[in-house]
Parts: C-alpha cells; structure tokens; sequence
C-alpha cells in the first residue's frame, strides 16, 4: 500500500511550485505591460529607436494589453525569418513544434489516464495518473500501444522538420542576399601543407579563386595595436574626465561669482594638480600627466605599428588560409572536395563565417596538437559532468527529503512543518537550487571549445550546443530521477537489499512530480523574466550610470542591443523536451506542463527576438537539425524506463513490443543521420545552377559546358534551351515573378522539384512534405530583402588578422559651450583624430550624445 504522506507531499510539491512560480509570472508580466511603453530602450528598441537598419525594423505593437500577443503570433513567416534570422526563426519553430506535440500526446489521455487511475494500487494525487499506480501487467499492453503510436508520431515529426529545414536552408542560401555574402565565397582550410601556403602554388587546385589570405603569426603587431588601442581609449577617457571637471568647476566659480583672467582655457578652472594623472613606472613612481603621456605614447606606437604592418608578409605563415572565390559555386565546390593525398591534411574546411567571428589563436593548431585539445577539453568536460552529480544528486534527495526521516530521525522536524512550507522545501527549493548550479557552466564549457580549437564564434556555439546537452541531460535528469527514485524507496531498499531494482523502478514514475516542478520553474520564469528583462533593466539603467563615463561606452550601451546564445540556450529546452516525452507515457500529465511551458516561452522569445534582440554571429539554423537529433535522447530514454518497468512488472509481452519500438526508434535515427547528416551542412549543387543549363546565377557565374557538348548539337544550332526545359523554365520564371523582387531571379535546377498532388486538406499537406516543404516551396517564405544582393566592398585585407590593416581609433569627447573640446581637438590633430560632434553636458555636468556616434 502507498504511503498516503508521501503521495500528499508529492502532490504539494507541484502545487507550491505551480502556484508560487504562476504568481511570479504574473508579476512579470504585468512588470512587462506596465513598463513596456515608457521604457521602450529595454521593451521595444529595434522597433523605436533607429538602432538597426530599415528592413530590420519591426513596425510597432499595439500599445492595447492583450491584441499585441495576437498581431505577434500571426506574424508571417518570412517577417519572423527576416527579424530574427536563420538562427532565430528555426529556435522559435522548434519552441513551437515541441509545444504542438505535447499538444497532440494528450491525445493518449483518452488511453492511459482511465487505464493509470483506475483498479490500481491506491496512489492519489498525480501518482494516481501515472505508470506507479497500474496493478495488473495486463495493463501495460495500453502503455506499450501508446508508447508505439506516441513516440512513432515524434521520430516522423523530426523528419519533417528536417527535411523543412534542409529545403528552406537551401533556398536562405542560394537566394540573391546570402549567394553574394563574402562569408558565402569564402572558405578557411587548416593543416595546409607548406607547399600550399604559397598563395601561387595554391591557385593550382582550384578554379575561380579570387583571393588567398595566408594567416600569418603577427604576435607583435597585435600586442602593439591592443596597446595602441588601450592608449587610445585612456587619452579619450582623461579628456572627458578634464571637461567634466572643467565644467563643474566653471558652474561652481560661476555660482559664486569668481571671475577668471582667460576662461578660454580650461587650466584657468582646472590647475595642474588637479588634472588626469597616472603613474606610468608602477606604485612607487611619480605621477605624471594622463593626456600629454598619451599623446607622446600614441605617436611612438603608431610609429612601429606602421612599420610592422608594411613587412607582414615576411611574418611566418601559420598553417591555415582563407581562400575568397569569385562566387558561391566555386567556393562550395572547394568546401566539398577532397583536396589532398595525405590524410588529416588540407582538413577541416569551414564556410560561413565573418572575420569579426573568428578565433585568430586557433589558426596555428597543427592537426595533432589539435586532436590532442580536442582529446583534453572532452576528458575535462567528461569529469565534470561525472563529480557534478554529487551536489545534483543531492538536490534529487532534496526533493524527496520526507522518505529519509524514517531511517534518519533528526530529520523528523522537517515533517512537523505545514504542508505549504514542506513543499517549498520539497519542491521549489530543489528546483530553484538544480536551475542555479546549471547557470555557471557555459562559461566554462566556452572555454573548453577554445582549448580544443574551435575556429570561430560559431563552432564555439555549436561545441557548447552538444557539450552543454549532454551535460543537462546527465545530471538535470538522469542522476536527478535516480537520486530521487532511489531517495523515495530508501527505507524499503535497506529492508529488503534484493528488491533494489524493482523499488527503484516502481519508485521512476514518482520521480516525475519532481520535473513536472521543474518544468514549471523553468518554462514559467525562464517566460516572464523574458519578458520582463530584469538584468537588462539593471544593465542599461543602474550598471550604465555607475561606470559608463565615456560618450563612446555611454552610445555603445544604448546602442548595444542584445543577442541570445544558441549554444546555452537551445539545450535547456532540448533538454526539457527530452525530459518530457522521457515520462510521457509513464506519468502523461507532464505533457500538459510541457506545452504550457513551451508556449510561454514561444510567446516570450518571439517577443524579444523581433522587438528587443539583434542577431548572433549567423550560424545559418545549424543549431535546429542538431536540437532535432538530440531530442531523440528523450526517445530512447522513455522507451528504455518503460523495458524496465515491463521487465520488472513481468509483461513479457509488452517487453517484446516495447523492444521492436526501441529497435525502430534506433533504425530510423541512424537513418535520418545518414541522409540528413551531410546535407544540412552543405549546398547541394543543383540549389546554384541554372535550369536552362546556360545563364548565370547569383552563386554560379562561370562557364558552362552544357551549351557547347549539348545545346550547339541540337538541330539548327540555335537553341537556347532544351525543348523538353521549355515548360518547367516558363512554370518556374511565373511563380518568380509572383515573389516580391523575385522578378529578376534565374530559374535554378531545385526549382523543376514539381510534385503533380495539389490539395488544400492540412492531413494531406502535413503527411506530404516532399510537396509543400520542398525547395520550390520553402522560397515563398523568404523575406522580400533576400532578393536583392548586397552591396560587397572589395577589401583586400577581408580575412587578414585585423592588426595587418588596422587603423588609428577615433575619440568622441563632449562639447563645451567654451571652446575647450576644440582645443583638446586641435592639440590632437598631428596624433590622433578626435571629434565632439553631437553630444554636450547636461545641466549636472554630465556628458551625454544628442545623435548618433561619429565614430
């Protein structure tokens, strides 16, 4: 017989955390209404402020409470996709996706509910409806069905959601705006022979190179402009500090009527002694003047920068390149091949990046040095996760803390507290304690992905994505449930040591109420401190006016919109969707916790990625299929709990059932891996060239050999195009011109993907997505702006280190009704280029812009 206590407290636990966690949510949200419309900075910037270009910005939401959700959530597509990016929109679907299966799992409610609750072993509460409160193994042939046609939806659900994502993927990339991209045309090459580091040999293997970056080790040039840099910003912040004086010793002295002989000059308010000094030795050395020590500083740097900078090509060559080609095709090309003979040589190629996002430290990495840090940075992440199951396990005992008095008396008062207070410890506190120990590592787990060699911003991300998973995973579910299981049954297993397992899986089922609480903790507050953005509020207005005493870091916190780390953030609701469909079929009422969650969340991040936030480095919506094939984890786990629980339950036929679902789960994951690994990391060639085999393409500008070996051999010789190409190039070219600024697009040899079923039926159009989310499809849902190509500035030095063509820094100091900013302006000419343009003091004597930065 279950213990009624236990199951009372259980139950508790999820209410305490429902309703104080709802109550936090509601003081979010009304915190978000109240203020969104006086603080428009913090709510709505992009939408407010010009802060990102034209097509970036939104038109504003209603200003009423409620219609601003539902002119958000009928956003078209190719808006959200626009506003937010690959990265972005592809985070928001899979937020949206994840809460429309849990949506569609309640449907097993009409099974499992009536079969958990009822003629069971007399649970109450929540563990009434679970898997713990089934008596008769005959049952299980009901969890084992539901299981099969569940879990079978979920694995079909990833398929279409892959292959959505390849098509639309494709046709991001290949459209006008993208196709031209220099990060599009440009492909980094590691473990490059010594042969290949001359840019002359190199031009051998390829076609359509345009330009070769070798990097190069410019240790000292670097260190000299990082210097030059910091003298820089120290000369600008003296500056500002000595009119800022100026200022308020001119207001006093006017105050009380002291009359100055020049007061053109600022040292007739601001003696010597009194102005910007450092000591430049060290602690013991002499003070001495911040400006004139800056100035005398910046002319000897620039001196040796420039020096440096015209020799850099003497500088030892590291073992990686940048290859620019001419256009997309050639570059894919490159980025595709298999270069050289030997191994591990001419390997790994990347695509897709900016300089701005690249790690100039690891471009030196010999293959070996970096399979060694690779080695390294997994076997530290690997412990960590293994010794962090000691405080996680113990916040799993937490949550079952009231099965540990029977054998532990001198935790009996814990029992005598009222039942609201017991289940704030039994359940908020856990919650809150698991949420905060999983808040400190993706810092460290960042800088793992730079000891094992990640390249760029974007591979940091995507490191930290799969690094970051598997740690949430382990120790936010599996150590939790088994510390929590093993917590619930620990008098019986002291008793009876034999019956550990069985306990122990009886015991799995109940361990849900703890994630059905942490469910609630994480999608209500993760929501509402969304929207609300509490340590945005903090930053922008407490944080800025205690330590931002420059225009340039006053201009760079109020333009300085925020972005969302894909690496961090993508795992914690991949992690919450695992844990969910883990105990969907055992306790099916996470379920309706897990589409609430996940709704809230949508609601929230499409809020603040289209009004609030810029875009992170593009990592082009990589992060969405490797979130889709992490999700199976909650697959395998769920099918694997529910084995042992037949197992132990002696169903031996619904083990059998339960193994082919497992084996079916397994056989269509490595399948998808097969046929989607490679494709949703490259572009395919027929997504660059033209149709009629002949024209030019915004990714393919070179010749082809269709028109001479095929078309010149037609009869009269004066064919343009196939006959047969004829009615898919006239079909194609007439949806083209159906796109906004799609008129001058070139049929490409994706766009003949024509499917002869039409229909309007949603089962039809859900269960066909070879049909409606195909490649010819996915381009209707492309934002108007992609159609047009870029403006590309043609820089030599693109993808060279930024020391090798790095400039002198421009100063932004504050004007004076005095003259005195001009004359800091002019004793700076010969050095260094300052301006005071829009900005000036406020009536406290504090700097403050009046435009936007000149800089």
């Amino acid at each position: 017989m279950a213990d009624p206590d236990s199951q009372s407290t259980s139950t508790s636990a999820v209410l305490v955390t429902l309703v104080s966690n709802s109550i936090l949510l509601g003081c979010f949200v009304a915190g978000f209404l109240i203020l969104r419309l006086k603080f428009k900075r913090i709510y709505s910037p992009k939408s407010s402020f010009d802060l990102v270009p034209e097509e970036k910005k939104p038109e504003p939401l209603p200003q009423d409470p409620v219609r601003w959700i539902f002119v958000l959530l009928t956003k078209p597509h190719s808006f959200i996709l626009q506003q937010c990016g690959m990265d972005g929109y592809f985070f928001l679907r899979y937020l949206i996706i994840v809460a429309f299966i849990f949506m569609g799992g309640m449907l097993t409610w009409i099974i499992l509910l009536p079969v958990n609750a009822t003629n069971g072993n007399g649970h109450e509460g929540l563990d009434q409806l679970s898997f713990a409160n089934v008596k008769s193994p005959r049952r299980y042939y009901a969890h084992a069905f539901m299981s099969w046609f569940f879990y079978g939806g979920v694995i079909y659900m990833i398929y279409r959601e892959l292959f959505f994502f390849n098509s639309l993927r494709a046709a991001v990339l290949s459209s006008p705006r993208y196709a031209n991209r220099l990060s599009s045309r440009t492909v980094l090459f590691q473990s490059v022979p010594d042969a290949f580091l001359d840019e002359k040999q190199f031009m051998k293997l390829f076609n359509g190179v345009k330009r070769i970056y070798v990097s190069r080790n410019v240790r000292k040039l670097a260190h000299k402009v990082r210097q030059r840099e910091n003298i820089a910003m120290q000369l600008e912040a003296a500056t500002t500090k000595l009119l800022v004086a100026g200022m308020k010793a001119k207001k006093k002295a006017d105050k009380k009527g002291i009359q100055v002989d020049n007061p053109g000059d600022i040292n007739s308010y601001v003696p010597e002694n009194k102005r910007p000094r450092v000591k430049e030795g060290g602690f013991f050395s002499k003070k001495i003047d911040t400006i004139e020590h800056c100035r005398q500083r910046l002319v000897e740097l620039d001196m040796e920068i420039k020096k440096l900078q015209k020799v850099y090509r003497h500088a030892t060559p590291k073992n990686s390149l940048f290859v620019e080609f001419e256009d997309q095709y050639s570059a894919q090309l490159a980025y595709q091949s298999v270069i050289h003979h030997n191994p591990l040589r001419m390997t790994p190629a990347y695509i897709g990046f900016n300089p701005s996002d690249i790690d100039w430290d690891n471009m030196r990495l010999f293959w070996w040095e970096r399979i060694t840090r690779k080695f390294i940075a997994s076997a530290i992440i690997i412990a960590l996760i293994i010794f962090w199951a000691i405080p996680v396990a113990f916040v799993g005992v937490i949550s079952n803390i009231n099965n540990l008095t029977e054998k532990l008396p001198w935790l009996g008062w814990i029992q005598n507290l009222p039942d609201w207070l017991l289940g704030v410890v039994t359940g908020l506190l856990p919650t809150i304690m698991l949420s905060l120990l999983m808040t400190i590592l993706p810092m460290f787990i960042r800088a793992m992905a730079k000891i094992a060699g990640c390249v760029s911003f974007q591979h940091t991300e995507d490191f930290t994505q799969t690094c970051y998973y598997g740690f949430l995973q382990v120790n936010s579910f599996l150590v939790t449930a088994l510390a929590s299981s093993a917590t619930a049954a620990v008098t019986s297993i002291i008793n009876n040591p034999a019956s550990a397992m069985t306990l122990l899986a009886a015991n799995l089922p109940r361990s849900s109420n703890f994630f059905i609480s942490y469910l609630i903790l994480q999608g209500f507050t993760i929501a509402g401190g969304a929207l609300f953005q509490v340590v945005t509020f903090f930053l922008f207005y407490i944080l800025g006016a205690l330590l931002d005493k420059t225009l340039r870091k006053k201009w760079g916190r109020f333009s300085g919109l925020g972005l969302v780390m894909w690496g961090t953030t993508f795992p914690l609701f991949t992690n919450l969707a695992a844990i969910t469909l883990a105990f969907a079929i055992i306790a099916p009422m996470i379920l309706l916790f897990g589409c609430v969650a996940f709704l809230l969340s949508f609601i929230a991040y499409s809020h603040n990625l289209t009004y609030c936030f810029v875009e992170a480095p593009d990592n082009r919506g990589l992060h969405y299929p490797k979130a889709l094939f992490q999700t199976f984890t909650g697959l395998y786990l769920g099918q694997v709990c529910l084995l042992g629980l037949f197992v132990v339950g002696k169903g031996w036929g619904c083990v059998a059932l339960q193994a082919i679902g497992l084996v079916f789960t397994i056989f269509c994951h490595r399948n998808l891996l097969i046929a989607f690994g490679r494709l949703t990391t490259v572009l395919p060639i027929d997504c660059m060239k033209p149709l009629d085999g002949v024209s030019h393409t915004v990714s393919f500008k070179g010749e082809a050999d269709f028109k001479s070996k095929i078309l010149d051999k037609q009869k009269g010789s004066g064919h343009h195009i196939l006959e047969e190409d004829k009615e898919d190039q006239a079909r194609v070219e007439e949806e083209a011109g159906q796109l906004e600024n799609g008129h001058n697009l070139v049929p490409l040899l994706a766009d003949r993907d024509f499917k002869t079923t039409e229909s309007k039926n949603w089962f039809v159009r859900f269960v066909r997505p070879d049909v409606f989310l195909n490649f010819r499809h996915s381009k209707r849902m492309i934002p108007a702006t992609y159609n047009m190509e870029e403006d590309v500035a043609d820089d030599k030095h693109a993808y060279d280190q930024p020391a090798i063509s790095a400039q002198m820094p421009k100063l932004w100091i504050p004007s004076d009704p005095y003259g005195w900013s001009r004359r800091e302006i002019e004793d700076n000419e010969k050095i260094i280029e300052v301006t005071d343009e829009n900005s000036g003091f406020s009536e406290k004597c504090v700097p403050q812009f009046f435009g936007e930065s000149p800089l």
